[in-house]
């Protein structure tokens, strides 16, 4: 392999079209994101079709712009790396066609990403010294996992939820009191002034020892507490409800992760994902970790949420293992991460 490899990475997993240029899978040379989320909002969640056509309309602009801005050419691009799951199916087709589409145009090598696993890729980019084994707990508005990084392509989940993502209880529970789309970012600053012993909502653990989640009992606890004192004709402090629910969810993300880390004598700890981003997480989780001797890695928030050059970041790990996709590659809406 030459000295540089500049890798294309395209992301439309979901309401952001991304594309960036990524340098031996660590320094970022470009990452331009148009989101959607102002457009969604009004629906109070993403929807599929609207999302589509907007990947449809901006995609080449979005490709053209991550080249300009790392001042490199179509020609000088190595490799093309794409999402293809999970994800939203139609969305996932826009950025799969352009990329083969390119692969064939430009006769470049071709591969598939996980989102999920570009999520736990984003953290290289910020951390030079990172490297696998670790411990890395995946949390957005589709996924919580506990994976067990073994190597930059090889995972093992050691836990996941059973029903609700903590990132879709934050939106539900946002929606139950008001706050609108997106609703983890929303509860997290109003969360700054309320008190979070003010409501003592479910923290689910099982008896078995596993390490899974389940946050659709403290989002329906939420939905009750709410729901008891509106029917009352009482008021309710809403940043009390936010605080309070956010550190349900937070403590459950953060113990798991933690005795996971202690279960496999592993010192690192990695964060990813959307609700990386939330600052009692990251709070919480540098407390515990420092606590137990215990070594925290998380992106900067723009690279917790989708974007691309984690995308391109985990594209060139599974380059250089040898990993290629066909021009038959499909979107796979449900992927599970390790297949």
């Amino acid at each position: 392999m030459k000295k540089k490899c500049f890798i294309l990475g395209i992301e439309t997993s979901c309401d952001e079209t991304s594309a960036a240029v990524v340098e031996n899978g660590r320094k970022i040379l470009s990452n331009v994101i148009s989101s959607q989320v102002d457009l969604h909002k009004r629906y109070g969640g993403v929807v599929p079709e609207i999302a589509s056509r907007k990947h449809v309309e901006i995609i080449n602009a979005v490709i053209q712009d991550s080249l300009e801005q790392a001042g490199v050419t179509f020609r000088d691009i190595d490799v093309i790396g794409v999402t293809y799951g999970p994800g939203l199916v139609g969305a996932l087709l826009v950025g799969v066609s352009a990329a083969k589409a390119l692969a064939f145009a430009l006769d470049k090598p071709l591969v598939g990403v996980h989102h999920i696993e570009g999520h736990i890729a984003a953290n290289y980019l910020e951390h030079q010294d990172l490297q696998p084994p670790y411990i890395c707990l995946v949390a957005s508005g589709g996924h919580s996992h506990i994976v067990h990084i073994q190597d930059y392509n090889t995972f093992e989940i050691l836990g996941q939820t059973r029903d609700d993502a903590a990132g879709e209880a934050f939106d539900k529970v946002a929606r139950v009191i008001g706050l609108g789309y997106p609703g983890g970012p929303l509860i997290d600053k109003l969360a700054k002034q309320g008190n979070k012993d003010a409501v003592k909502f479910p923290k689910v653990s099982f008896d078995d020892g596993s390490l899974d989640f389940s946050f659709s009992g403290v989002k329906t606890a939420v939905l009750n507490y709410v729901n008891k004192l509106e029917q009352k004709g009482e008021a309710y402090n809403r940043a009390d409800i936010a605080a309070s629910f956010q550190n349900a969810v937070v403590e459950v993300l953060v113990d798991k992760t933690v005795v996971a880390a202690q279960k496999l004598g592993i010192n690192i700890i990695a964060l990813a994902g959307g609700v990386a981003a939330n600052s009692a997480l990251r709070q919480l989780l540098a407390e515990r970790a420092k606590e137990n001797g215990l070594k925290v890695y998380y992106p900067s928030p723009i690279l917790c949420t989708d974007n691309a050059a984690m995308i391109a970041c985990a594209a060139y790990y599974e380059f250089i293992a040898g990993k290629r996709a066909d021009l038959d590659l499909n979107a796979v809406p449900n992927l599970r991460l390790g297949y």
